[in-house]
């Protein structure tokens, strides 16, 4: 991958990261099966995860990515075919039948923690660890603008309506910080120095 940067500064910032009480990671404990990224659109999840799914020799899945494979329909059809109370029952079924597999990094959709059925998978499937991207909503919202110049970039039709959408944010914020081990603030850092954080994380039998 390049070093390319979610559009941040490439000067590092001292890393922040918050551990739930009674929800971190031993040292001595058995080694990690899964790995999972949360946060809102923005945060990297794809990046940083697929770089870190490639030094650890695992497989990268992104949620979204394998709807849309086993269904064969992109999540904007099923959206407007469906709606998003079919969508969201296909992507907790997807979910259950990922955190199944071993050695994986996941990507979730940004909307997945809001359902309780997938918070509770991800926090009660064993050897599983959830780290939560965290950034301010304004530095979410620049790096989706400087995303969307690429032609290639995906669509969020959600940023339409600006007020809607950090409304939408702090919603999903309180899901992220309930669900996820781990915390780390990416305002200052690069992809690199996010995975290097997320890999220190890690008990040393998962690297």
């Amino acid at each position: 991958m390049s070093t390319a940067t979610l559009d941040m500064p490439t000067k590092p910032k001292t890393r922040t990261d918050q551990t739930l009480a009674g929800r971190t990671v031993p040292a001595g404990r058995a080694a990690l099966d899964r790995l999972v990224f949360t946060g809102f659109m923005g945060s990297g999840k794809t990046s940083v995860g697929s770089l870190v799914a490639d030094r650890l020799g695992w497989r990268f899945l992104d949620l979204d990515h394998e709807i849309e494979l086993r269904h064969n329909r992109t999540v904007p059809q099923i959206f407007a075919e469906d709606g998003e109370a079919h969508f969201r029952h296909l992507e907790s079924a997807t979910l259950a039948s990922l955190l199944g597999q071993r050695h994986v990094v996941l990507a979730l959709g940004g909307g997945a923690p809001e359902e309780l059925g997938n918070r509770l998978l991800l926090e009660q499937t064993p050897h599983t660890a959830v780290v939560y991207l965290a950034a301010p909503f304004a530095t979410l919202l620049d790096r989706c603008h400087q995303q969307a110049i690429d032609p290639a970039a995906t669509a969020r039709p959600n940023l339409a309506d600006l007020t809607a959408a950090e409304r939408r944010f702090h919603l999903r914020r309180t899901h992220y910080e309930r669900i996820a081990a781990h915390t780390i603030d990416t305002s200052s850092l690069t992809i690199e120095q996010i995975a290097d954080a997320v890999l220190d994380l890690l008990p040393t039998g998962a690297q």
